[in-house]
Parts: C-alpha cells; structure tokens; sequence
C-alpha cells in the first residue's frame, strides 16, 4: 500500500499539527498504514489517527460533561450525518416552529450544528468556552466506550448510539476516504485492512460491543439503535429518541404531524439536495456534498463479492458470538 500523503486532507487532520507529546506517545505505540494519514496507531485496543489521538487526549482532560448533554456516538460513516440532523432538529424542535424563523438546517451542514468533541472542539489548543451553547448541549464523536472522557462516564448525560451494517459501513468508508486521498485505495486492500479491524476507531466490532453492553447495562443512559432499523421505521424511532431523551411528542404535536415533517427535513434526499450541501464547506474545509453519497441500505452488493461478504460475515458473528447482538 502507497503511504504517499493525500493532496488535500481536512485540517483536522493535518500532522504536522501534533504536539510534541503527542508525537512522544506515538512513538512507543503500535502503528499500521492509514486510511487518510500516513499511519494510525493503536492505543487501548483502538486504532486512531495521529491527530485525533492528540484531541481525544486533550478531550479527556478537559471536557467537563453536564448532566443534561446528549452525546450523539457512531463509528465512522455509520449514519453520523443523519443522525445529528434528527437529534438537532428534535430537541431544537419548540424553538423552530415559527415559520417566520428559517430552520438551521436549510442553510448549515448537520455537523456544523453538532460539533465534534475530537474535530471541532480544538480541546488540544485551548479549552473552548462552552458557555454560548443553549441547554441540552448536543455534541458528537466517534471515540469507543473506553475512551470517552471521564466526565461523561460520570454524569448523568444520555449518549445515543447508532451503528450500521458493517458490509455498509465498510463500502462507505471506502468512498469517503478516496475523496481526500491523491493515491486511491484499491477496494481489495481497504477491505483486508478493514477486517483485521484497521481503520479510524477500529475495529468495528470492538468500537460496537462497547456501546451495545454499556446499552443492556445502563439503558437509561444508552440508547442503542440500529441504521437499517431507522431507515425502515423513521417515525417509530424518533420516538423512541423523542421518549429516552425525556421530550416526547405531546398529542397535539402528534396530531399536527410533526414527527412526519422532522423525518422529510431530515431525510437523505432533502439535506442532499439543498444548496449549502451541493456546494458548501465545512469551517474544516471539507466538502459537504462529500457527507452525501447515497445512504443507502444494501449498497455494499454493488461492491463486495460473495466471497468478501461471506469473510466479513464470518468475522463479525465470531466477534459478537455470545452478544445477543446481530446485524
């Protein structure tokens, strides 16, 4: 595999920005060839980005979690984009009801609405002032159980988990990452990286275990959900969000239609199509339209053969063997 520099990777993660304690830790710490950055390396069981490993550091010292938080959490390209626009639009719901008030979501890119704890926070810079976000604060990230800061672990703020398909996940990745890389990834050797469980926050079935007994454990706290499941039944599972969230649709919000018209703002083909997500940027210099690929159920048939699919298969019901959870 080329472990050639991409020509335009998001400053996010750019590597020259790593701390020189960053780049000491590293230095004693497994790696592999990346899937954006040069390498990934493994710490506590997880693979991470260079960068990204420097602002989970810095996230575990310093964020402090609020009761009322609500943390959206997926493994990469499992979904994130849709789900931060459902919770942001369901908490935020009461505030937008006045039509003369134009949805945030008709002119911002859904993760320009709910930022990253690891990506758009800059915990490794400076200690963001937080004070300017309105009750409940919603943030996201893609970081495993074991290695949310401890505040969260500590508080009684909700974390909303929603995983994908891996076969999905893993053709999704696959794309997105050859959009940032000037030397493209072949299909064949993304894949084998991707079943020894090497790529960002990998592996998968680590990063979904995690958060799915934390879910039998303390289901109070996690909500555990499912991409395909969501997508068959939009309206019973923003319910769901709505009721564990503690804002369930009153009767009369239920009787003007308002889970119905949350699931149309929210849908693929609406975000897809709006201007700021066919021609905008991101404040870290990626391309919207980049988060809108297809969204669909099922497209890894497009991509894998029989004999891939039945590889990843086999790894993931022998990886999750004894769970109670299944894809």
């Amino acid at each position: 595999m080329s472990t050639s520099q991409p020509l335009s990777l998001p400053k996010f993660l750019v590597e020259y920005e790593l701390s020189q304690e960053c780049k000491d830790l590293i230095s004693s710490l497994p790696k592999e060839n990346g899937w954006l950055t040069t390498h990934n390396y493994q710490y506590q069981g997880f693979w991470l980005a260079p960068i990204m490993l420097q602002a989970m550091l810095a996230c575990q010292k310093h964020f402090q979690a609020q009761d009322t938080d609500i943390l959206l959490i997926t493994n990469p390209k499992s979904g994130t984009t849709w789900l931060k626009a459902l919770l942001f639009t369901l908490v935020n719901r009461i505030r937008y009801r006045d039509t003369k008030i134009q949805h945030p979501l008709l002119t911002n890119n859904p993760h320009d609405l709910v930022p990253f704890l690891e990506f758009d926070l800059h915990f490794d810079k400076q200690v963001p002032d937080l004070t300017s976000f309105t009750s409940p604060r919603l943030f996201c990230t893609h970081l495993p159980l074991v290695l949310l800061p401890k505040s969260v672990k500590d508080s009684a703020c909700k974390l909303v988990y929603l995983c994908r398909n891996p076969r999905d996940t893993f053709v999704s990745l696959w794309h997105f990452t050859n959009n940032f890389r000037a030397q493209k990834m072949s299909l064949e050797e993304a894949f084998d990286m991707f079943c020894q469980g090497i790529n960002v926050c990998g592996p998968l079935w680590d990063h979904v275990l995690g958060y799915w007994k934390e879910s039998l454990e303390k289901p109070e706290k996690v909500l555990f959900l499912k991409y395909e499941e969501m997508k068959e039944q939009p309206t019973l599972h923003l319910r769901r969000l709505a009721e564990f969230l503690g804002c369930p649709f009153s009767p009369e919000e239920e009787t003007e239609g308002v889970v119905d018209e949350i699931v149309r703002l929210c849908s693929f083909e609406n975000l897809s199509n709006l201007e700021v997500n066919t021609s905008g940027n991101l404040s870290t210099g990626r391309q919207n339209k980049v988060f809108f690929r297809r969204g669909e159920v099922g497209d890894w048939k497009n991509y894998l053969t029989p004999e891939m699919a039945e590889r990843l298969d086999q790894i993931i019901e022998q990886k999750l063997c004894g769970s109670g959870l299944k894809f």
